[in-house]
């Protein structure tokens, strides 16, 4: 097996991956992944992927991501990862999409509008 690259999005976080043979360490952006995403909801869903596939150690994974924040580059990896093992076994793709980790999550900020607060605050109405 060579290396595996793969793409996930999330709202602005892009995730570069490259999943490769290996002992199961995960590398974000030069850092392990335990350092890099500080809490434990956030390393779940990480290796989520690896323990719906029963793949827990068996693949090192570099990760080059930015943008948005940590949950969305948490779940950008996720769906990487995913993707990533689709390619290696086309047989994981029904337990993986059970769990709902094969859909790019489509919701993004929406737009402030022009004559409003927010996107959709508007300013304090006055009658008179």
């Amino acid at each position: 097996m060579d290396v595996i690259n793969t793409i996930g999005r999330r709202k602005k976080s892009i995730a570069r991956i490259y999943l490769t043979k290996g002992k199961g360490n995960v590398i974000v952006n030069g850092k392990d992944y335990k350092e890099y995403f500080p809490t434990i909801a956030l390393q779940y869903r990480i290796n989520q992927p690896f323990t719906l596939t029963d793949n827990v150690e068996q693949y090192d994974v570099k990760v080059n991501v930015s943008g948005g924040g940590i949950t969305g580059q948490a779940e950008a990896i996720r769906l990487a990862v995913s993707r990533a093992f689709v390619q290696i076994d086309a047989d994981l793709k029904p337990a993986l999409k059970a769990e709902g980790l094969m859909t790019r999550d489509p919701r993004m900020v929406e737009r402030k509008k022009p004559g409003q607060k927010k996107a959709r605050k508007k300013f304090q109405f006055s009658k008179r």
